[in-house]
């Protein structure tokens, strides 16, 4: 008796060296990721003067992180329809490229400005890269293997968390700020010579029609939006007629989008996917944890720098059990999916993010630092369960040469949701420490009095430049701190409840099995 031979659709060349290719992918992934990390710990260096830093306000460190968030996100789906059109190898060429280009550009920034228009140069780039190592991976594995390929990817991510912050710290202690952008060519430069080599490529058979319309509505309504709520921040007062206006401005112009969207018959994106309640909800959990996480590990530097005095490569460090959570848990999750389902997992993934959120509320200046390494690690543990299953759910609800599209609407609402989440948490960051500061600049002189009510950065800046008087500042601005990071705190972990409703709700239990001669989707054209 013979025993059948499981037939693989994916070319037996490419199938041989299917893990090559993802070690190759995750590296491409981890520069997208590891800016991201690294500008963490950077972004209390950038807002001091120079020749130390750039000076930037706050306002302005929230733009350099969300003008790369806006234009990503934004360019996703075309990249994505892109990559289906010209092939996937081909895009991440091109997009790691233009990400190294960018980040040689920033590093030389010469005020915050510029580094604003730099940084989207390298969420240009980045949003070519991102979508496509998720459709090259599910160009590359039989369906069976996806999931376990898919938490490894996953598990990449925390290896970025892992080195991000620890490389930027040193990078810190030992030269400017820009060399924490400048690292990343080297990177992409391997990553480009290791594609060259490994990477097969992949399309579309019958791929969609790009949507330039689209796209622009998008980016504008985005920017727009986030730009009236960064902006309410900064004036402390979401009443002002320009706050308001621009925010109303924003709403229509995506309500259009959506409209326009509906109506197209070559959508950038596709509503009619939104129709599948399961593969809406994994997209809101995303969105929603990612809107919770961003906006809190903003305010996280600045506890552990300005109040809590660690320097930037201690703070990497400090971010090591996250990162570890993440590696450890990530590729093991697609375990708690078999068992327990995609809903127990995920929404107990949701849990224990928004009780980790809740529990920076509880930090003080003295308290001890191990409690915030142990926060760190349920947060990362809490995360690998979140996106592990949701990132699974996502790709397998479309077909196989669909793939780019899935991806990319994936990587839209992580970065949407994580670029709404700083600019409404900062902004209620903002608004919440002014508000506690105002009563202690009485003795500011007036030029220097809404400067100093900023941010913390601002107000012990100010308060060096009026030397023995502007001691008196500084517990002030601590325990004004200290009060908005735990209104924040509060705020985000009242997000992340709301995905975890979500997700309960909408998302299937135990996988159930195969039907005895269920026809797969047929595998995108793959070319060596």
């Amino acid at each position: 008796m013979t025993t059948a031979v499981p037939e693989h659709r994916i070319p037996e060349a490419v199938h041989r060296r299917r893990w090559a290719i993802l070690g190759v992918l995750m590296l491409s992934l981890l520069i997208v990721v590891l800016d991201n990390s690294i500008l963490n710990v950077a972004i209390k260096t950038i807002s001091t003067p120079a020749p130390t830093g750039l000076g930037a306000t706050q306002g302005e460190l929230e733009w350099a992180i969300n003008s790369y968030t806006l234009v990503f996100a934004g360019l996703l789906f075309t990249a994505g329809l892109l990559g289906d059109r010209l092939g996937r190898k081909r895009i991440l060429l091109g997009g790691l490229v233009l990400f190294g280009v960018g980040s040689a550009l920033a590093a030389f920034s010469g005020s915050p400005g510029e580094l604003i228009t730099f940084r989207a140069v390298m969420g240009l780039g980045a949003a070519f890269v991102m979508p496509a190592t998720l459709a090259v991976l599910m160009n590359v594995f039989e369906r069976e293997e996806q999931p376990k390929a898919i938490g490894i990817w996953a598990g990449g991510v925390g290896l970025a968390i892992a080195i991000g912050p620890i490389t930027g710290g040193a990078l810190l202690a030992h030269f400017w700020w820009g060399s924490v952008f400048l690292i990343n060519v080297p990177i992409v430069i391997l990553a480009v010579a290791l594609m060259l080599w490994l990477v097969p490529d992949s399309r579309d058979p019958s791929p969609g029609r790009l949507d330039p319309i689209g796209v622009v509505l998008s980016v504008v309504g985005l920017v727009l939006l986030v730009y009236g709520i960064i902006k309410g921040g900064q004036l402390a007062d979401f009443t002002d007629a320009a706050v308001l206006a621009t925010i109303g401005a924003g709403v229509a112009v995506l309500v259009g989008f959506v409209v326009f969207e509906a109506r197209s018959d070559h959508p950038s994106i596709d509503v009619t996917y939104f129709r599948n309640k399961v593969f809406s909800a994994a997209i809101a959990a995303i969105a929603l944890v990612f809107f919770a996480l961003m906006g809190v590990t903003f305010f996280s530097v600045f506890y552990t720098q300005s109040v809590r005095g660690y320097s930037p490569l201690q703070t990497g460090l400090l971010m090591l059990p996250l990162a570890a959570a993440q590696m450890i848990f990530a590729p093991r999750a697609r375990l708690l999916v078999d068992r327990f389902g995609n809903r127990a997992t995920t929404t107990a993934g949701m849990l224990i993010i928004a009780a980790t959120l809740a529990a920076f509320a509880t930090l003080d200046a003295d308290t001890p630092i191990w409690i915030l390494e142990v926060v760190f690690f349920l947060m990362g543990a809490g995360m690998a369960h979140i996106m592990t299953p949701t990132s699974v759910v996502i790709m397998q609800a479309l077909p196989r040469e669909k793939a780019g599209s899935a991806s990319a609407l994936s990587n839209t609402f992580r970065q949407v949701g994580g670029a709404l989440g700083i600019a409404v948490l900062g902004s209620v960051l903002s608004t919440a420490y002014r508000n506690g500061i105002d009563g202690s600049l009485g003795a500011v002189p007036a030029s220097l009095r809404h400067t100093a009510g900023e941010s913390i950065e601002a107000t012990l800046g100010v308060a060096a430049k009026l030397g023995p008087r502007g001691r008196a500042l500084v517990d002030p601005a601590n325990d004004a701190f200290l009060h908005a990071m735990h209104v924040t705190a509060l705020w985000g972990a009242g997000v992340a409840v709301l995905g975890a409703i979500v997700v309960a709700r909408y998302l299937p239990g135990r996988p159930s099995a195969p039907q005895e001669g269920e026809k797969q989707p047929e595998l995108a054209t793959t070319a060596e």
